[in-house]
């Protein structure tokens, strides 16, 4: 299996295991903090029913639903860029450069 097999197995599995779940915590977390702030809301996060409990519980889940978008994004990056071929290191390429035959 070379690299970008490998590479793009990786991606998949982090949309699957990371991106999904993020977007649904992006989804998730704004409706919390929202429905903290409504007046006489009947609310439960995990027992509690104080505001500040669906306010923090959904600026927290927004905050990790960032986190697990950006996993995804930096698995395409580095696995699946082009990676210059024409220069091996320790090698000098002589190019003219454009415009010096003044």
């Amino acid at each position: 299996m070379d690299k970008k097999t490998a590479g793009i197995i990786g991606l998949v599995a982090a949309i699957l295991f990371c991106g999904l779940p993020g977007i649904c915590g992006l989804c998730a977390g704004p409706l919390y903090a929202i429905i903290g702030l409504i007046p006489d809301a009947e609310i439960d996060i995990f027992g509690s029913s104080e505001p500040s409990a669906a306010i923090g519980f959904g600026i927290g889940t927004l905050c990790l639903s960032i986190i697990f978008v950006a996993i995804p994004v930096a698995v395409w990056y580095f696995a699946l860029r082009q990676k210059p071929d024409d220069v091996i290191e320790g090698e000098i390429i002589e190019e003219p450069i454009p415009g010096d035959d003044l």
